[in-house]
C-alpha cells in the first residue's frame, strides 16, 4: 500500500471541507500511519485511505447500520468527509473510562441492535484465515524477540476458544471504545466502519471491552442475552497477539500501561 504521504490530496481544499466555505484555524491530525490518515478540520473529519475498498465498505456499512453513524458530507477519492458526532468517546485504551455505567449498558444495547440487523452482503474473515494469521503472528513475535515465548504460548492457547463456529451477524469489526460516542448516558454514534462485515458477535463485544474488563458486565447487561465470557477473553488474547507487531511497526506503543501487552500479561 502507498504511504500516506504518497496519497494525492492536492485537489482537496481544507477551507471548503463542508458544503460551504469555513474559517479554518487549525487542522488536527487524529491518526496517521502508512495506510491511512484522519484529519479534523473544525467539525469535519477528513479520512484519507490508500485502499478505496475500505472506504467503500465504510460508506455502505454506515448506510445499512440501524444505529447512529456520522453523516457523509462528500466523497472525493481518496478522501471522505464526515461530520463530527456530538459527545465524547466512551473511553480510551490505557485510561479509566469516565463514562457512566448506564452509558456502557447503552453501548451494549446498540451492539445488540446492530447484530440483529440484516447481514451485509460481503463476508468477513473465515476461521481458517484467522487461525493462519494468528499462527504466523505468534511465530514472528517469538522469532523476532518482540514478546517472550511463554507469554505468546499461553495467550495462543487461550485464543483457541475464539476459533470455533459462529452464526454470522452484522459486525462493526473494529468496535474500539474510542469509536463509540456518548452524550451523558446516550449513544450518539459509532465511527470507523471500514472493517464491518459478517462476523462473530462476541468479537465486537470483546473489542468494545478490550482493556476495560471491569465494564464487561454493563455491556453484557445492555446486550441482553447470555454470552460466553471465555470466548470474549479468548478474543482479547487473539486481538492482542495480532495487533502488537503492527502497532510497533506503525509507530504506536502496545507496551503502554493498560494496552495490548498488559492485556496479554493479565492472562498469565
Amino acid at each position: 500500500m502507498a504511504d500516506v504521504e504518497e496519497v494525492n490530496v492536492e485537489e482537496v481544499d481544507v477551507g471548503e471541507v463542508g458544503m460551504e466555505q469555513v474559517d479554518v484555524k487549525e487542522v488536527q491530525v487524529v491518526v496517521a500511519h502508512n495506510e491511512r490518515a484522519t484529519l479534523r478540520v473544525g467539525d469535519v473529519f477528513l479520512k484519507i485511505d490508500a485502499d478505496q475498498t475500505r472506504t467503500d465498505v465504510e460508506v455502505e456499512a454506515m448506510a445499512m447500520a440501524p444505529i447512529p453513524t456520522p453523516e457523509v458530507l462528500w466523497r472525493k477519492p481518496p478522501v471522505i468527509a464526515l461530520a463530527a458526532l456530538p459527545g465524547t468517546a466512551l473511553g480510551r485504551l490505557g485510561e479509566p473510562s469516565a463514562a457512566s455505567s448506564a452509558a456502557w449498558v447503552a453501548a451494549g444495547a446498540a451492539v445488540r441492535m446492530l447484530h440483529d440487523a440484516p447481514l451485509p452482503p460481503w463476508p468477513g474473515r473465515s476461521i481458517d484465515e484467522i487461525a493462519a494469521r494468528l499462527d504466523g503472528e505468534c511465530e514472528r513475535l517469538v522469532t523476532n524477540g518482540v514478546l517472550p515465548a511463554d507469554l505468546v504460548t499461553r495467550n495462543r492457547r487461550i485464543a483457541e476458544a475464539a476459533l470455533r463456529s459462529w452464526t454470522p451477524v452484522f459486525t462493526h469489526g473494529d468496535l474500539q471504545v474510542t469509536h463509540v460516542f456518548v452524550d451523558g448516558d446516550e449513544i450518539t454514534g459509532v465511527i470507523d466502519w471500514s472493517e464491518a462485515a459478517q462476523g462473530d458477535a462476541l468479537h465486537d463485544l470483546a473489542i468494545l471491552t478490550f482493556g476495560h474488563e471491569e465494564r464487561l458486565g454493563d455491556v453484557v447487561a445492555g446486550y441482553g442475552t447470555d454470552v460466553d465470557l471465555d470466548v470474549i477473553r479468548a478474543w482479547w488474547s487473539l486481538r492482542s497477539l495480532l495487533a502488537v507487531r503492527w502497532l510497533v511497526e506503525h509507530g504506536f506503543d502496545p507496551f503502554l500501561p493498560g494496552c495490548e501487552v498488559d492485556v496479554l500479561r493479565s492472562r498469565m
